[in-house]
């Protein structure tokens, strides 16, 4: 790997969610290195990623031939083999990879990955499960969780802040909330959205994004 930047990404294991975060990230121009355990996986991706190997990740030395130790960020994709997930991430702590992402199939594997040593832990199915449920109980047309309790939705905007410049809703007063970004209903189907000031006026077909508190965003959606 010498003629890697400290720029590349390692991901270990290809199976649904590691092979589609290896292939997006190659395609924005991060160099990728790929690693899965299964040579038939590995060769299902030969043609698509340009650096994929098959290894033993729960080995330490396969780990520095491949020069590992020398990338800062790595990623522990691996699905159904909590062992090896557990394994592969402790040897990466050993190794002092700077920054360590693992994915989790459950929260009892999550609270094990960072004791063991990963920054970030990562449960898919549980982040995606709680944006629906969020989405399938409002008017969010969608929901990003960025903190515990912080949130950004895209919706229309209520009845009370229609027709009135921004800075005399009193958004912050009643609701907690911030208006960040609008896409005027106006401006056609290609518009993007825009920065919100406090002169902006919105419209019933308007999109917003709204950032606030998970519980404040919530309930401003909701509002009639």
């Amino acid at each position: 790997m010498a003629d890697f930047k400290d720029e590349t990404v390692v991901v270990i294991g290809l199976g649904r969610f590691g092979g589609a975060l290896a292939l997006e990230l190659s395609s924005l121009g991060t160099n990728v290195l790929a690693i899965d355990s299964d040579r038939k996986i590995v060769q299902s991706f030969a043609g698509e990623l340009p650096h994929v190997v098959t290894a033993d990740t729960t080995d330490i030395d396969a780990l520095r031939q491949l020069g590992v130790p020398d990338v800062h960020r790595v990623v522990v994709s691996i699905g159904t083999d909590i062992e090896a997930s557990i394994m592969t991430t402790s040897l990466l702590v050993d190794l002092s990879v700077p920054d360590i992402w693992a994915k989790a199939i459950s929260r009892q594997h999550g609270t094990i990955l960072q004791r063991v040593g990963a920054h970030h832990v990562v449960l898919p199915e549980h982040d995606m499960g709680e944006r629906v449920a969020h989405l399938l109980t409002g008017r969010m047309l969608d929901y990003i969780e960025v903190d515990t309790d912080y949130a950004m939705v895209k919706t229309k905007p209520p009845h009370d802040v229609v027709g009135v410049p921004l800075h005399e809703s009193r958004l912050r007063a009643k609701y907690g909330v911030t208006i960040v970004s609008v896409k005027k209903e106006t401006d056609g189907p290609d518009a993007g959205f825009t920065y919100a000031t406090p002169d902006t006026v919105l419209m019933y077909g308007d999109l917003i994004l709204v950032v606030g508190a998970i519980a404040d965003v919530e309930r401003f959606a909701n509002a009639n």
